[in-house]
């Protein structure tokens, strides 16, 4: 035995030393275990936080006691929200990438649901048509973008809001791995409240802790929510006009263009290297036209936008759907920073404006690769020089682009996508 006592010294430490300080002589003689809190002792630790913590900046931020008592009244944690660290619990343990983490795109452009999102849509357009053409002339953003937003987000105001806002905020801003982002959106959470737009009890989001039927996060509901509808109050939980008007609000700050749509599906010539997509590649929509890129349509670029710019997109290189995009596509993704989010919107709103349909082009079997081998692809093409834009494992526009480009480098066709044939060459 290298770190305990003998037998025989035990003994003799038993007769000179009462029993409790021979447990503390044995203690000391090797490393304590790490003791686990109990929910019990967290819920407690978390009450104290709220008075001893969050109550004295909240203070600070002009929220009244009133206020602050009513928010928290039985207001305990949430434990099944994800991606939480309770203090005294083992940290969890990162789990090794063994499936793929991204699939094909085809399952997100998901037919069914968008058919019936496109006619719910057409309904409420009818429905709320006076009041959209207000938002526009406002505005400026078009009915349908708003609509398709709103039923992507929530089902156009049906999707039930499960959470307390607070609960899930204060739980996040005590116990998450965002815990400094959460204790920004606790206290503008708060703000809201102090304001009077919403009740505590009808003050409900997400898991996540995004508001209402827009899923504005607090901060962004300070920013953008808007009260269209004159009664004085922001409502972004049961008033149409407020929610609608707050998503034009947010478009429009973001950047939106008015008069401009957001994209359309193209085709680009096998001459025409995919590797020039990107926001930062934009040119005037004739020169893309001047390349052969043509509309799938048929149809021709409207004559005011062939002035304007545009941006090649090719979301999974040249197997499947491509694009020319507008700024605007690029404002819609700021609601939710995903290509096929963009895609998802502006598809909706086509439907719900114009009666279209899906893309023409068909989604190739793309996609079937672990993160981790993505994110050994872009270490090796930022070691060769490539902006990807980061190596996360998902294939992004940079990722994208540089694929092609060092497959032209390389002497191959260019598909501005990864794959497997990939892993033994790119090196």
């Amino acid at each position: 035995m290298t770190h305990g006592l003998s037998i025989s010294k035990t003994i003799a430490m038993m007769i000179r030393y009462p029993l409790s300080l021979l447990c503390i002589a044995l203690l000391s003689l090797s490393p304590l275990p790490a003791l686990a809190a109990s929910k019990a002792d967290v819920e407690a630790q978390f009450q104290v936080w709220i008075q001893k913590d969050l109550w004295p900046e909240a203070r600070k931020a002009g929220i009244s006691e009133k206020t602050f008592k009513a928010a928290f009244a039985g207001v305990t944690l949430n434990w099944d929200l994800p991606d939480l660290v309770p203090p005294g619990f083992p940290k969890p343990k990162e789990q090794k990438q063994t499936q793929a983490e991204f699939s094909s795109p085809a399952p997100y452009f998901n037919e069914a649901r968008l058919q019936k999102l496109a006619a719910t849509g057409r309904s409420l357009a009818s429905q709320y048509g006076s009041v959209l053409r207000q938002i526009e002339k406002t505005y400026g953003v078009p009915g349908p973008i708003l609509l398709a937003i709103w039923g992507r987000e929530t089902g156009f105001g049906v999707a039930k809001l499960p959470n307390s806002a607070i609960q899930v905020l204060a739980t996040k801003a005590f116990m998450s791995t965002r815990k400094d982002m959460f204790r920004t959106e606790i206290i503008a959470a708060l703000r809201i409240l102090e304001h009077g737009d919403v009740t505590p009890d009808q003050f409900r989001g997400s898991w996540a802790g995004a508001l209402g039927q827009p899923q504005f996060m607090p901060t962004n509901y300070l920013k953008y929510a808007v009260d269209f509808d004159g009664d004085g109050h922001r409502n972004i939980w049961t008033s149409v006009p407020d929610t609608l008007a707050s998503i034009a609000n947010y478009m429009v700050q973001k950047g939106w263009q008015r008069g401009r749509g957001w994209g359309y599906e193209v085709t680009i010539p096998q001459n025409v290297s995919c590797a020039q997509e990107g926001p930062d590649l934009a040119k005037p929509i004739s020169q893309w036209t001047a390349l052969g890129i043509a509309r799938i349509s048929g149809k021709a670029f409207p004559s005011d936008e062939l002035r304007a710019s545009g941006m090649m997109l090719v979301p999974a290189g040249r197997d499947g759907p491509e694009f020319i995009v507008t700024p605007n596509f690029y404002v819609i993704k700021e609601y939710n920073n995903s290509d096929l989010y963009g895609l998802y919107i502006g598809n909706l709103a086509d439907r719900i404006a114009y009666g279209g349909g899906a893309f023409q082009e068909k989604w190739g079997d793309v996609g079937k690769m672990l993160r981790s081998d993505v994110a050994g692809m872009q270490k090796t093409l930022e070691h060769k020089g490539y902006d990807v834009g980061g190596t996360d494992g998902l294939p992004g526009y940079k990722t994208r682009r540089s694929i092609g480009q060092w497959q032209e480098k390389s002497g191959m066709k260019p598909t501005c996508y990864p794959d497997s044939s990939m892993l033994g060459v790119l090196k």
